[in-house]
């Protein structure tokens, strides 16, 4: 199965300037030590700073990387979507979704390799699992993250202990049969509501969230009321039985 599997890493970048130059150069790193062939979308969305001369300053240090310029800010969810498109042009099998600051430990992508070799569909790093945690993330935020992530779990009845964490590899023809809406974060909640009726095979890596540095800037998710209702949203759907395969094809 090596022989013909590959698979990127994409990338979301929204003004991060400060963390291009290291994200890429320590995601690269982990691409040539790959046992798998690895590749990098970087997909800027929209940034007003530096981030995109930065990537092009890097394009021709790095031939591993590629560029999905986005004119305009569209979100996390589009960002991710514009990378998905890309992954399905140059034919990967997979892709594993990271973000800009790394609070996503690089030194993990070997073990979700060793997991693409043995075929699964979804691969979910875990804050919840034996090994897991949360490092330097304040005491509110992990809690809310702790609340809503059961009850999502309960909801979703899906073989995956941490439903709402974005660090997660799925294979490349699942995503492109989804009609992604949701333009944030949610997008992680809508991507499990369709994988619920895409996937046969789950698996969790457990794994550390680190905490976003000061010199990184602010981070972009928001924990606003109406944020977290958008994310239970689609867990909801999930347990009501609302089939988005019935949805797609008109019926009612």
């Amino acid at each position: 199965m090596t022989d013909s599997l590959s698979f990127c890493i994409v990338v979301p970048m929204y003004n991060e300037e400060q963390n291009v130059q290291s994200c890429v150069d320590r995601l690269v790193l982990q691409l040539r030590l790959s046992s798998v062939p690895g590749y990098l979308i970087t997909v800027n969305d929209g940034s007003l700073d530096q981030t995109l001369f930065k990537l092009k300053e890097l394009e021709h240090t790095y031939p591993e990387m590629i560029i999905v310029n986005r004119e305009a800010n569209g979100g996390y969810g589009a960002a991710l979507s514009s990378g998905v498109i890309e992954a399905g042009k140059q034919g990967y099998t997979y892709v594993l979704f990271m973000g800009a600051d790394l609070t996503d430990n690089p030194e993990y992508i070997p073990e979700f390799v060793d997991k693409m070799v043995q075929g699964y569909d979804v691969i979910k790093a875990s804050r919840y699992i034996s090994g897991g945690g949360v490092d330097g993330v304040p005491f509110p935020r992990a809690l809310i993250s702790i609340v809503g992530n059961t009850l999502a779990r309960y909801l979703f009845r899906l073989p995956v202990s941490d439903c709402t964490n974005g660090f997660r590899a799925v294979k490349v023809d699942l995503l492109r049969k989804m009609p992604f809406s949701e333009p944030g974060f949610a997008v992680i909640m809508e991507e499990l509501y369709h994988l619920k009726y895409e996937a046969r095979s789950y698996v969790d890596i457990p794994y550390i969230l680190t905490s976003r540095a000061v010199d990184q800037g602010a981070s972009k998710f928001s924990y606003k009321p109406k944020v977290l209702l958008t994310y239970l949203w689609y867990p909801v759907k999930a347990f009501l039985g609302v089939n988005p395969r019935t949805n797609r094809n008109g019926i009612k």
